[in-house]
């Protein structure tokens, strides 16, 4: 809904404060360049202090300075409040990593098609949102709205159990154990036999990791013990792995895929608010009730987003089906075949559908780095190259 909001913001502050086109697109690019810094740093934080910590940091800063927005007295603090929610929403996918350790490795890249529904019924509502909002209230009270569903991800966070597999990764085994059996516990369901071992021993090599594809819980042939492992060596082993000699290749692939996926993706985003309101810039007064009362331009906007639909479901049916490389590739031609007419007039119903593609080949780069990054502390490694095409964007 963050993201979304960009569409919107942006435009109403340039008629309120009669700022110019280039700082009107500041208020979209600080957003992307905290997100840079937020994906790092969150990236390191959650592998060495664990997912749901990172989780509750991630909602906490996104929703108090998603709020702060609303009150901002002049351009710089907003752009200084702004950049902190980047900084929130660059952390935020920890929350893909945590869902993707508990889904079993052979539908997890339907579960990950499934899970990114929520990211589009999410703009769906800030469309729906703005569109009630924004003529009447104006800009802040979207920005105040907007960040209650951080809030309320704030107030479940206590609920939120630890990944089981990164503790077992942190040689946390009674830990972990503990949070299966409650979840079993919960499902009326019993574990397994078996005990927990740690996955200590790593490797990088062309096959599937084995922290991805082996059970959490194997064959009681000797007892594990907690081990004290060092969070830091970790991250900084799984990095490094990622460049190894058998790594580099896909590594540099997956990242250029995921460059390119989110590129396209936030520039149709960004677009689609200029391109249906064109002679808004014409406008002569500026004052704080000159907000954006074309239906057009929130219908438009509304209509784009469903149009990710299509796509996350056809992602879902195909990625555990035909594989993760001839889905991806496939998505990213559709996306291509389908993007490119829109360079000229087109009507809105074959607008529609030549957007729908977008979003699904943006998810299915997720299983593929979860197969092959040689570990679950890949995070920096898949998250660092998107946030990269949002600044370029």
């Amino acid at each position: 809904m963050e993201t979304m909001l960009l569409s919107f913001v942006g435009p109403s502050v340039k008629a309120e404060w009669g700022v110019s086109a280039a700082e009107e697109g500041l208020v979209t690019s600080v957003v992307f360049v905290g997100t840079v810094v937020g994906s790092c740093v969150g990236g390191l934080g959650s592998d060495r202090y664990g997912r749901r910590l990172g989780v509750l940091v991630t909602a906490l800063v996104t929703s108090i300075s998603g709020f702060l927005c609303a009150f901002s007295p002049n351009y710089a603090t907003l752009l200084a409040l702004r950049f902190v929610v980047g900084l929130g929403l660059g952390a935020s996918h920890v929350l893909s990593v945590w869902f993707l350790e508990f889904v079993p490795a052979e539908n997890r890249g339907s579960w990950m098609a499934g899970f990114s529904c929520f990211w589009s019924i999410g703009t769906i509502l800030v469309a729906l949102l703005a569109w009630a909002v924004m003529p009447i209230l104006g800009w802040r009270w979207l920005l105040a709205l907007t960040s209650s569903p951080y809030f309320i991800l704030l107030i479940f966070s206590c609920l939120i159990p630890e990944s089981p597999r990164y503790l077992c990764s942190r040689g946390k085994i009674n830990e972990a154990t503990l949070i299966l059996e409650r979840i079993a516990g919960m499902n009326n369901r019993a574990l397994p036999p078996g005990v927990l071992t740690p996955n200590s021993k790593r490797r990088a090599d062309n096959s599937m990791d084995a922290s991805v594809t082996t059970l959490l819980l194997m064959p009681e042939d000797g007892l594990a013990t907690d081990e004290n492992i060092s969070s830091k060596s970790h991250s900084t082993n799984a990095f490094q792995a990622l460049w190894s000699h058998d790594l580099t290749l896909s590594t540099l692939l997956l990242w250029l895929v995921k460059f390119a996926c989110f590129f396209a993706y936030y520039g149709i985003i960004l677009l689609t608010s200029k391109l249906s309101n064109g002679k808004r810039s014409c406008a002569s007064v500026g004052t704080h009730l000159m907000q954006p009362k074309d239906s057009g331009l929130y219908m438009n906007v509304l209509v784009t987003n469903f149009a990710e639909f299509p796509g996350n479901l056809l992602a879902a049916l195909l990625v555990d089906r035909v594989g993760r490389r001839i889905s991806l590739g496939g998505m990213i031609l559709l996306c291509c075949a389908f993007l490119a007419p829109l360079a000229v007039h087109l009507g809105e119903d074959l607008s529609y559908i030549m957007s729908q593609h977008r979003r699904g080949h943006c998810q299915l780069h997720w299983p593929g780095w979860e197969h092959s990054c040689p570990s679950c502390d890949g995070y920096i490694g898949r998250e660092l190259p998107s946030e990269r095409s949002r600044v370029c964007d």
